[in-house]
């Protein structure tokens, strides 16, 4: 007799999950093990930002000016042209600011670090590692997943700076906005909490990407297809988790936070 879940058709994903999900167990435990990778950290720190700094403050520039745009045009429409500033400063800080964040770190430093731990598998650098008694682990993916978690947090505040600029100018420049009203409403209805939630969601996005990418890497298929398979693989998941976990997050954070008023 099979067993039952031999036969269930979500067997395959629900094991794939628990295996992401205990490798990121894993990587937790292994930060705290000495020795450190302090070397292979600010390596993998420098090689995230040197691919993702300049395209991350190409993107930022358009999202600002799109949700500015569009902001501006509606409060235009509703006659609260006041609160222009606010809501799309909030707009940027809270929601696009992480999400440009991650999308880049995930694509570019993410598809990366698969491919660089895709290609060590294949050549069974994994398997030699282990059979030596080193930790893939503790060796490759913490300081990995570190440097995607450290480098989002950094790429985050330069992502709300670039955008917030960006959306002042277009709605200034372009829509006829007056400076001290996009100012002023931003001061009266933002709070610290803001900028707390933004930078806690780049943390946590960077933790998923930096996971993702390391669980695909370390289970590819067979050969170089196997490896660009997982590539793809990966920033497709990793997508989809960020876009769930901003939700949850995000509806945690206004429950528990109170919206500040005027």
């Amino acid at each position: 007799m099979t067993a039952p879940t031999a036969n269930f058709p979500g067997a395959g994903a629900l094991r794939e999950t628990g295996k992401l999900f205990a490798l990121g167990l894993d990587t937790v435990r292994m930060v705290f093990r000495r020795p450190f990778q302090l070397r292979e950290f600010i390596q993998q720190c420098w090689f995230i930002a040197s691919v993702t700094i300049l395209p991350t403050a190409l993107v930022s520039i358009p999202f600002g000016a799109v949700i500015a745009l569009q902001l501006g045009s509606l409060t235009r429409q509703i006659g609260a042209q006041s609160f222009t500033g606010a809501a799309s400063v909030l707009a940027i800080i809270q929601q696009a600011s992480p999400i440009v964040t991650a999308l880049l770190i995930a694509g570019a430093g993410g598809s990366a670090i698969c491919a660089d731990l895709g290609s060590r598998k294949i050549r069974d650098e994994i398997d030699a590692m282990e059979v030596l008694g080193v930790s893939p682990i503790q060796r490759l993916v913490v300081p990995r997943v570190l440097a995607s978690m450290l480098i989002s947090l950094l790429l985050n505040g330069m992502v709300s700076v670039v955008g917030v600029l960006g959306g002042y100018f277009f709605n200034v420049i372009l829509q006829g906005g007056t400076p001290g009203a996009y100012l002023a409403s931003f001061s009266a209805l933002a709070q610290l909490p803001d900028l707390w939630i933004s930078e806690i969601k780049a943390v946590i996005f960077g933790f998923l990407a930096g996971i993702v990418a390391a669980y695909r890497g370390l289970n590819p298929g067979s050969g170089p297809k196997g490896v660009g398979d997982a590539v793809n693989q990966s920033v497709v998941i990793t997508f989809l988790l960020l876009f769930f976990v901003n939700f949850v997050l995000t509806t945690i954070y206004l429950q528990l936070v109170p919206a500040k008023g005027m």
